[in-house]
């Protein structure tokens, strides 16, 4: 049914417009100055936007929400369009706000990555590329110490043993000058870190250990690139960011270049869903950018913003703000940087779209779970045979894909017989050497695995830090804390290859670790009996059927073999 305009009772107010079906879905959301003129615009016979004829059709009513300013529709209208993903809007493509990096107000800070910051903390970001914003922390938190931790434990945690934090709760001094040092990487100035690295880098070369050597080699080049890269000098760019946009059918990249002090500074991309409406799109991209930092004095945009949006932007700065689309000149050359770099980059979003099955099942994972983000998954599972052989091995799964580098085994080193004792102290083990958190750590087993791994998480201060579930192979269930059993259907297949992984590579070495057992010597087993005595036997007998027909008297005629011995050898040569 179509929307009938002679139907519609509109203000002359500011607010937001949702267009509706009959069953309620909305449709489109949209943001006006003037309901009742913005409103009736849709109905003319040249309508501005392609989609707009379509849209009519297909809604049955408009509803509105007046507002006091436009400025107040324009961010009621970002929050319906998180809540509805209605189908003629753009849409950010993981559907939330974008994570921050916080540094938490609190007298011995710390630091966290976040989409939903803390009241009084200070922001950096927001980072579309959440791989990059994990992965500035983990350098802060390995060179500076910064905490994690929910809470200050007197006794210290887990990452105060393995390096990764300084510890303030046991000893606070010097810990403002190590925050005060983050601060000024995350603020731009790399200088320290980078120090820090090459000197690491220097080390690690001089002791042969090249492949560490080039690890850190790339960390610094990606510290450079993503922090303190500068690329263009113009007396033109003192305080503008330039907007670029590009769409490949429906997936569109919005790049926003950063310039000040005649330098571009930096550039932050955004891929979303696009519905064809280039000035919708880039509308919604600098409301979610703009959030939570200070606009520039200058805006080169690629289509005009409309006076909600620019009179928003102009209180978020707290003076006028001037947006532009530039013609010619520098900033025209800026901007056209900005686009070319935007076609780059939806292209590539497209590809790794259409290419990409493994990392759908890890989003699709996510989505199931109620995680960010499930790029990052270890599973682990256990192996013996009564007891015997006792191993356990770890799987990582980077975005979907077995990252077979990472894999890890064990040997069990305590007396511990059981799954539960035996998994608790394998996942210790592996704590402490990682330097970050996965976006889940999975057990193969069910609630009583779960239970005992989450209490030795405790005992280290890390409760919470990273999820943990159980899988059941009965009925394919998997058991969070706080939750009912999920049974996974295809959205959790990620979880299943994880474990059927886990499965078959902690068999394959349980079955090398048996194999190496039966190859042995069986002489190696007599107590007491080295490499030099069995050597001395097979001498003098001349092999191992010798050995075992020799009597004990035979056997103490042997270089270095007493009563006691011989009669060991011979027992257990006979049975």
């Amino acid at each position: 049914m179509t929307v009938d305009a002679s139907n519609l009772e509109l203000p002359n107010k500011p607010g937001v417009y949702l267009f509706r079906r009959g069953d309620d879905r909305v449709m489109y959301v949209g943001k006006a100055s003037d309901l009742r003129s913005r409103v009736r615009s849709y109905f003319t016979g040249r309508p501005d936007r392609e989609m707009v004829p379509r849209l009519v059709e297909d809604s049955d009513r408009v509803d509105c929400i007046v507002t006091q300013s436009p400025s107040e529709a324009l961010i009621l209208e970002r929050q319906l369009i998180r809540k509805h993903k209605p189908r003629y809007n753009s849409l950010l493509k993981d559907d939330k706000s974008y994570p921050f990096i916080a540094l938490t107000g609190e007298d011995h800070p710390r630091i966290l990555y976040t989409r939903h910051p803390p009241e009084g903390a200070r922001l950096w970001g927001p980072f579309p590329d959440v791989g990059a914003a994990k992965r500035v922390i983990q350098l802060l938190r390995r060179q500076f110490g910064i905490r994690d931790c929910p809470e200050l434990l007197p006794q210290g945690c887990l990452a105060m043993h393995i390096g990764l934090c300084a510890a303030p709760c046991i000893e606070p001094e010097g810990y403002e000058e190590r925050i005060r040092a983050a601060t000024s990487v995350l603020d731009g100035d790399a200088a320290v870190l980078v120090g820090a690295l090459q000197a690491e880098m220097d080390a690690s070369s001089e002791g042969l250990e090249y492949e560490r050597a080039a690890r850190t080699r790339d960390m610094i080049a990606a510290v450079q690139r993503t922090i303190s890269q500068q690329v263009i000098h113009s007396r033109f760019y003192q305080d503008c960011d330039a907007v670029g946009f590009a769409s490949e059918g429906d997936t569109g990249c919005l790049v926003i270049l950063h310039a000040k002090d005649g330098i571009i500074q930096g550039q932050v991309d955004y891929p979303l869903i696009h519905r064809g409406d280039v000035a919708d799109s880039v509308s919604l991209v600098l409301a979610e950018h703009y959030a939570n930092r200070k606009p520039p004095r200058t805006l080169l945009v690629p289509a005009p913003i409309g006076d909600a949006l620019a009179s928003w932007l102009s209180e978020r700065r707290g003076s006028a703000i001037e947006a532009r689309v530039p013609q010619r000149g520098e900033l025209a050359k800026l901007r056209g940087m900005a686009d070319r770099n935007a076609e780059v980059l939806a292209q590539r979003h497209t590809k790794r779209r259409s290419g990409s099955l493994e990392q759908s099942a890890a989003d699709d994972g996510a989505l199931l779970l109620g995680l960010e983000s499930l790029n990052y998954l270890v599973c682990f599972d256990m192996a013996h045979i009564l007891g015997e052989e006792r191993v356990g091995a770890c799987v990582v799964m980077r975005n979907g894909r077995p990252a077979k580098k990472e894999y890890r085994t064990y040997r069990v080193k305590t007396d511990a017989v059981d799954d539960l004792r035996m998994m608790s102290e394998v996942v210790e083990r592996w704590l402490k050497r990682q330097e970050g958190w996965p976006d889940l750590l999975l057990l193969d087993g069910g609630e009583t695995h779960l239970s005992t791994v989450a209490s030795m998480l405790e005992g280290h201060g890390l409760g919470g830090r990273f999820p943990v579930a159980a899988l059941a192979k009965r009925e394919e269930s998997l058991h969070m804390a706080g939750r009912d059993p999920i049974l996974l259907d295809r959205r959790g297949r990620v979880l299943v290859h994880a474990r059927d992984e886990a499965h078959r590579f902690v068999n394959r070495y349980h079955r090398k670790r048996r194999d190496k057992g039966s190859l042995g010597d069986p002489l190696e087993a007599v107590e007491g009996l080295g490499a030099k005595k069995i050597q001395s036997l097979l001498r003098h007998f001349g092999g191992r059927k010798g050995i075992r027909h020799a009597s004990v008297e035979e056997l103490r005629e042997v270089p270095g073999i007493g009563k006691a011995m011989a009669e060991r050898v011979h027992s257990h040569m006979n049975g």
